[in-house]
């Protein structure tokens, strides 16, 4: 059962963490001509002349990209930080990184320097990178297998909140306007200051503590915190045994995980879900959003509480992800979801095309913008993370968060640098490149990966073990020790 200690670790580590890899992923779209303006005036009184506009684009474009920039840095630290500072240690360090950044960017207007501001987004990313794949590791590392699903999908749930917060913020009444954007990007220190302040009084992972630090009395201790009763053997004799199980494997680093038979299509299925869900067009959906409800004749004042009903929907539909995860299962909701995004990807293509022939079409396009987005939250944005936590055990663990959340920037880096041309070269046609990733995608989830609902790691191991042709090192004589507990 969800305990009060796990609930509150869970909200803790989602809220200072998760929350502002989503509010930086957008916060900087409604304050951009007024951030725009501050670059050119900064110029100008440095230099006495105006900012050419080529110039501005790629100043521009480097304070979005240098996000998902820092964030495959992020990805890079995560194996060496959580196997030495352990998660809970590296998720408070990591605040250091936020705080700063956002202590840069909130000053920068003062400091009439936009240089700080680039600096502070790679900061940002480099925070991102390590938060979105060290809290789905330190959650699906406490929760109870029945209960796995759901909390591995609150960092997701709060990524959505984070984006929707940001919209919000950023509408011109609040804080997107001239006066307001430093206050907008300085904001986001302000969670990472309450689980600084907050999270040390949480227990560390109790499968960090027993399989890799080896101290049992206080991975007992975690454990009865964390399920609110004493007897928890079940739980330690399960970690025991899966410690002897990767005895033989010692610890992994990247190269040995990429190179070693007996988890292949486990680190095959992680790379091609993280891939799916960036390259599957999320980001053009967004982006094009806005140009969707224009066309369909919403009002351009309008248009930014649209986008933040987009934002709500999102943060429903992820919530409604939490509590369907355990009964459905991964599989069906990554199934479903790709489906509805490839299905709406398809539909846009022709709705986009036909919009200026037929005037019901941008109702169509706006339609399948909203499809699609439900698509995505309740399938390829929050579980492929869930996943990772299940399918490798605790010596894989971090190097295979590395290796997904590596793929994950990358793949967010490069729709960010290629949609544009690919917009300006193909217009409409570019969702049909989205629609064939998420079929692909799709087709690979129905003939390879298994249901991990409610299955410990070990078991899931044995499935796995099974498609890569491997045995898993556990002799008889060990499994005579474990007796059946009445």
């Amino acid at each position: 059962k969800m305990t009060i200690p796990l609930a509150l670790v869970t909200l803790v580590s989602a809220f200072g963490s998760s929350f502002q890899y989503g509010y930086n992923v957008s916060v900087i779209n409604s304050p951009a001509p007024y951030m725009q303006d501050f670059y050119n005036q900064t110029y100008l009184n440095r230099t006495g002349k105006p900012m050419n506009s080529d110039f501005q684009t790629l100043l521009w474009s480097l304070t979005v990209s240098m996000f998902p920039l820092g964030g495959l840095f992020g990805s890079l630290m995560v194996w060496p930080m959580v196997n030495n500072c352990g998660r809970k240690g590296t998720l408070l360090i990591n605040n250091l990184f936020s705080i700063a950044a956002a202590i840069l960017m909130g000053t920068s207007r003062l400091a009439k320097t936009f240089e700080v501001i680039i600096l502070s987004r790679v900061i940002m990313g480099i925070y991102a990178g390590l938060a979105s794949n060290v809290v789905p590791m330190f959650l699906g590392e406490m929760s109870p297998k029945n209960l796995r699903g759901a909390i591995g999908i609150v960092p997701q749930l709060f990524i959505t909140v984070g984006i929707l917060a940001a919209q919000i913020l950023g509408l011109q009444s609040i804080l997107g306007n001239d006066e307001g954007w430093p206050v907008l990007l300085g904001l986001t220190g302000i969670p990472s200051l309450i689980q600084l302040l907050i999270l040390p009084f949480f227990p560390e992972s109790p499968r960090y503590l027993l399989i890799q630090k080896g101290n049992e009395k206080q991975a007992r201790k975690a454990l009865q915190k964390l399920r609110g009763w004493d007897d928890v053997d079940d739980e330690i004799e399960e970690m025991f045994r899966e410690d002897r199980s990767e005895k033989e494997e010692g610890q992994f680093t990247v190269l040995s995980l990429c190179t070693f038979r007996g988890l292949r299509w486990q680190l095959i299925s992680i790379i091609v879900m993280m891939m799916g869900q960036q390259l599957s067009g999320v980001n053009g959906v967004f982006y094009y959003a806005d140009r969707i409800f224009e066309s369909a004749g919403v009002h351009s004042n309008s248009i930014q509480y649209v986008t933040v009903s987009i934002g709500a929907i999102n943060v429903v539909m992820t919530l409604l992800a939490v509590f369907i995860v355990e009964s459905l299962g991964r599989r069906i909701l990554l199934l479903a979801g790709f489906m509805l995004c490839c299905a709406s990807c398809a539909v846009l293509t022709l709705a986009l095309n036909l919009q200026h022939t037929v005037t019901w079409m941008s109702y169509l396009s706006i339609a399948c913008v909203i499809l699609y987005i439900i698509g995505h939250a309740i399938g390829p944005s929050p579980i492929p993370s869930v996943l990772i936590t299940e399918m490798f055990l605790q010596s894989s663990r971090p190097a295979a968060f590395m290796v997904g959340g590596s793929v994950h920037w990358l793949s967010n880096f490069t729709v960010g640098l290629v949609f544009l041309y690919m917009e300006a070269g193909l217009g409409p046609y570019s969702f049909l490149i989205f629609c064939a990733i998420c079929l692909a995608t799709m087709v690979y989830i129905f003939f390879i990966v298994p249901e991990t609902k409610n299955k410990t790691f070990m078991e899931i191991n044995r499935i796995m073990a099974k498609r890569n042709k491997v045995e898993i090192q556990e002799s008889k004589e060990e499994l005579k020790d474990f007796r059946p507990v009445p």
